[in-house]
């Protein structure tokens, strides 16, 4: 083995280990190491995501990075994966990921002198339905403004690029040039090779048999060779996450999936091409299917009803010793898959199978890995629940190395943040959840798509049993909260579309409500802290760039990263001195409260965050009569000069204590209420009955979101969010750099805005017919590409489609006209003074100043 001469700095035994497919594998065990007993950061796991981060975090100069892996590196999921590469993802900044790994495998080879047999003849999705058409077109819209090489293409191309094509059924396809497949175990040892060269250490097999926090957030990493003391620590273990993870007290909601490929022994067709055959992704078919040496690899996802979970691994452990072997395979469970790959691609109907391989890959619930720092352990990060680790290895070890070196994440990934799971992720959720994702894997991506199983989970609002029959339900953080309701004679169900579909019409009823009479709105999903404390108000200075509400006021409030990017969009009311009440989106729950409990552990902060997510529930009450229903259930005097906007009271309504604050994410007259869970039932029945004689009704997110929109109201997760700043958000009201307390990111701030800004959020409305803006479309000036769409629409009060888009600041204009981007046309648009519809506390102080 000359070409490992150099990479290694101890003694190590290499020998060559058959593996029962077609890979062979080169073995290294350390004989004797230079161990260390300090790190700045450990790794756990050897697959190619935990040896990319290795590599990355060398490579950006961070000293005494370890890696431990427990039997020899690609051991689990990596050494016999299929090895497909994509641009493509349907997630925003996935798109990222994938594009960095591409770009880093193109290159990898030159850097190392490490072959990683890595083929780019392309791929294309195939669409045979007119929906998937509609699917690639919606695909399309959301990716020119991304470096991503993508394009729709014609069955005439589609034969060109793969001329063994059955085109009977063939409508489009979707070209992505420059992907591929690449060969995991020569790509991770390439890897390992790059890591050893910055500087990384990398033993096995090193055991992790105990981790112990200390008090100044390390950790002690117990093995069999001795005890390193860590920084940091990395979860990278692939299926065995769930067993290290529960060494500190976590259930990792992951679980293996058995997945199949067949390969087949030379076909003649095959052999007699000049160039590579590009990947193909048969999506009604659900398998990819791609050229290996001159035969062909397929490999089909089965519908949830056939699909296998390895789930005695989640209830007793991976058995000892597993890491190189495969399940026993069954070509029956696929053959369904089979018979339609063999119609699409005739010549598979005469090739000899030579292999099936069988594999354990790891699942999350929602099939997204889990990545970054993980709340209630300090300094304990994951890089888990990999269902495609190839494609996302190289991509998240360099958004994990950026952030572990500079201290914020390189761009917004908060739908992998490892967060977004709480207690509520029970085993038989995570079971039927990897079921339905596996069989999901190439269902149809609609937008505001909703899937059904393992719901509810146990967090259920206290009114969920009141309104699960007259809903269209969504899931958000393990809650249900309502979308729309359903009237007699209305469409009822989950109708998804990229048009307008069954519940366009009764959103536009519920508006009418909000903007009329009176509605009620479950917000029970919303985060909700405590934070009180000597320090309690320092800290909050500290962590929020808005100065801080007085006792009995409420106001909005911004997390900055330290390079003045939008970390979180947080509610802060002052309840007594010392102590507050913050409220968050539901999706941010343990994502902010990780942020904040990270800050009191590094300024040693004398104050208590209690989470109270789950023990209050919180109705909204909105709409010009909303006081007035109010006022028959409480002595307390609700009037406009009593019970001023952005003001908080403890009251009583029907009998019952709770907090009221005067604000709605409407824009409308109203009140967010505060209930202690178990009486919210009871104070909803109550206002429901008093309301009656004004008309009151319940509405759901949908409604509130066109209300939101339509007066201004920005979004965190779409207008802002860690790729955003706040001066090009439109958020400088909020925004007190001139307050004493030096918060996280003024000083960026500050130098952002002496620089001036390259672009601005503007407010744009549409000409359209039967589709409106979603967000992250893209928008078109003169041919090219100019910006990009957050959130839209459709405004019931006026009549049209908006959107809130970012362009650059020469377009933001009143009155500048682009294109926005949506199935394949381009739509006329043009930027207007926002909002379209002034908000309710605006409208009352224009009236009092026009009496005047």
């Amino acid at each position: 083995p000359v070409g490992f001469k150099g990479l290694f700095d101890s003694v190590m035994l290499l020998w060559v280990c058959p593996q029962p497919n077609r890979f062979n594998s080169i073995c290294i065990m350390h004989m004797t190491s230079l161990w260390k007993d300090v790190a700045e950061t450990v790794i756990i796991g050897g697959g190619c995501v935990g040896v990319s981060l290795a590599y990355h975090l060398a490579k950006a100069g961070q000293k005494d990075v370890v890696l431990l892996e427990k039997s020899e590196l690609t051991a689990g999921s990596t050494w016999h994966a299929a090895g497909l590469t994509t641009y493509y993802h349907p997630g925003i900044n996935l798109k990222k990921v994938h594009y960095h790994s591409i770009k880093l495998y193109e290159s990898l080879e030159a850097e190392t002198g490490q072959a990683v047999g890595f083929h780019q003849p392309g791929s294309i999705r195939i669409a045979s339905t007119p929906v998937r058409v509609d699917e690639l077109k919606y695909q399309m819209a959301r990716t020119h403004w991304h470096p991503t090489p993508q394009w729709l293409i014609t069955p005439e191309k589609i034969k060109e690029l793969f001329p063994l094509l059955n085109m009977d059924k063939v409508l489009a396809g979707l070209y992505n040039p420059g992907d591929g497949h690449i060969d995991p175990y020569s790509l991770t040892m390439a890897l390992a090779a790059g890591a050893r060269m910055y500087g990384a250490q990398i033993y096995n097999p090193a055991l992790v048999s105990g981790l112990t926090p200390t008090s100044d957030g390390k950790w002690d990493v117990q093995t069999p060779h001795g005890t390193i003391r860590a920084n940091r620590i990395v979860n990278a273990t692939g299926f065995w996450a769930r067993e290290v993870g529960q060494q500190i007290g976590f259930d990792h909601p992951t679980i293996p999936v058995h997945h199949q490929y067949v390969v087949t022994a030379t076909v003649p067709e095959v052999k007699a091409l000049k160039a590579e055959l590009p990947v193909i992704r048969d999506l009604e078919g659900s398998y990819y299917l791609r050229q290996e040496r001159d035969g062909l690899l397929f490999g089909p996802y089965e519908k949830e009803e056939k699909m296998v979970l390895q789930d005695s691994w989640v209830r007793d452990g991976v058995p000892p010793g597993f890491g190189k072997e495969l399940f026993e395979s069954d070509l029956d469970r696929i053959m369904h898959h089979v018979e339609m790959a063999m119609e699409m691609v005739p010549v598979l109907k005469n090739a000899d199978i030579i292999n099936i391989v069988s594999g354990p890959i790891t699942y999350t619930p929602d099939l997204l890995p889990m990545v970054g720092p993980h709340q209630g352990a300090r300094n304990y990060w994951t890089a888990i629940g990999f269902g495609y680790g190839v494609i996302h290895a190289g991509g998240i070890g360099k958004f994990l190395s950026d952030w572990i070196v500079t201290g914020e994440p390189p761009y917004d990934l908060i739908e992998c943040d490892p967060n977004r799971y709480g207690k509520w992720t029970t085993v038989p959720y995570l079971c039927a959840k990897a079921r339905e994702s596996y069989g999901f894997n190439n269902v149809v991506g609609y937008p505001k798509e909703e899937r059904f199983a393992g719901r509810p989970t146990n967090r259920t609002s206290g009114v969920y049993e009141l309104l699960k029959g007259k809903a269209s339900m969504g899931f958000h953080a393990g809650w249900e909260q309502p979308h729309w309701f359903y009237k007699p004679g209305d469409n009822a169900g989950y109708k998804p579309s990229f048009r307008r579909t069954n519940w366009f019409g009764p959103v536009g009823r519920e508006c009418k409500l909000v903007m009329e009479k009176v509605g009620v709105v479950d917000l029970t999903p919303f985060g909700k802290f405590m934070v009180k404390g000597k320090d309690s108000h320092k800290l909050l200075d500290r962590l929020f760039a808005n100065t801080m509400p007085k006792v009995g006021l409420t106001n909005i409030s911004h997390m900055l990263t330290p390079t003045g990017r939008v970390y979180a969009e947080v509610t802060i009311t002052q309840l007594t001195p010392g102590e507050f009440l913050l409220i968050t989106g539901s999706g941010s729950e343990l994502h902010d409260l990780r942020w904040m409990e990270k800050e009191v552990a590094e300024g040693a902060y004398d104050v208590d965050i209690s989470n109270v997510t789950e023990e209050i529930g919180v109705l909204g009450v909105a709409g010009p009569k909303a006081r007035d229903v109010l006022q028959k259930l409480t002595q307390e005097d609700m009037s406009d000069a009593s019970f001023k906007f952005l003001h908080c009271k403890p009251i009583q309504l029907g009998g019952i204590n709770l907090r009221a604050i005067r604000i709605s994410y409407t824009g409308e007259l109203g009140w967010e209420l505060y209930i202690p869970h178990k009486d919210m039932a009871a104070v909803y029945q109550a206002i429901m009955a008093a309301g009656e004689d004004e008309g009151i009704d319940n509405f759901g997110t949908y409604a509130m979101s066109s209300l939101r929109l339509e007066k201004g109201f920005r979004g965190w997760g779409a207008e802002m969010n860690c790729d955003t700043n706040p001066l090009e958000a439109g958020l400088d009201y909020f925004i007190k750099l001139n307050k004493h307390a030096d918060f996280i990111g003024k000083a960026a701030l500050q130098e952002i805005k002496a620089k001036g800004l390259k672009r601005k959020l503007s407010y744009i409305t549409m000409e359209t017919d039967d589709v409106d803006p979603e967000g992250n479309e893209t928008i078109w000036l003169n041919g090219k590409v100019v910006g990009n769409t957050t959130s839209g629409a459709y405004s019931y009060t006026a009549q049209q489609s908006l959107a809130f888009a970012y362009l650059p600041v020469e377009l933001c204009s009143v009155g500048q006209k682009v294109e926005v981007e949506m199935l394949g046309r381009k739509y006329p648009a043009m930027v207007v003074q926002e909002p379209l519809v002034l908000t309710e506390p605006t409208r009352t102080r224009l009236q009092k100043k026009s009496k005047a």
